[in-house]
């Protein structure tokens, strides 16, 4: 059985989509560091410990692809997503912290189908990661392009 995809007729502006949850090890947070941001607060416990963070925490680009691959998994790969071509706005709002298990919902903040493109519909998105206590820990805004089903 072939199910047809979500198209951008299916996204309406005010939807809110959760995702799923991913639980963030020491390990992730170290091995991300040390690949991509390097940081005592990132790579080492004791470090952390004593930094503005208060602990191990993860980089805002390890929050900000985590949030990503939550949405991805959560919506983009059972849609006609076409591409995005921006990020308007990342907030790293809360340290995320070694540990911690996390979870993202997305919303359609407002769509329009593209004048020249008019197979295309752009959704501008925000999307938000969270911890299972509720705090808001990363927010991002931006733009996903969506196949319209009857252009």
């Amino acid at each position: 059985m072939v199910t047809e995809k979500l198209h951008y007729e299916d996204f309406p502006e005010g939807l809110v989509i959760p995702f799923g949850t991913h639980h963030l090890t020491r390990e992730e947070v170290i091995a991300f560091a040390m690949e991509w941001d390097p940081q005592d607060f990132h790579v080492d416990e004791e470090a952390a410990q004593n930094s503005v963070l208060g602990g191990l925490a993860a980089s805002g680009w390890q929050t900000s692809a985590l949030l990503v691959k939550l949405a991805v998994e959560g919506y983009a790969n059972a849609s006609a997503a076409m591409a995005s071509n921006s990020m308007e706005e990342v907030k790293w709002l809360k340290p995320v912290y070694a540990g911690e298990t996390l979870t993202g919902r997305g919303t359609v903040v407002s769509r329009r189908v593209s004048a020249k493109r008019p197979e295309m519909g752009i959704l501008k998105m925000k999307f938000e990661l969270f911890n299972m206590a509720g705090e808001l820990k990363t927010e991002i805004t931006g733009i996903q392009f969506m196949k319209v089903r009857n252009p």
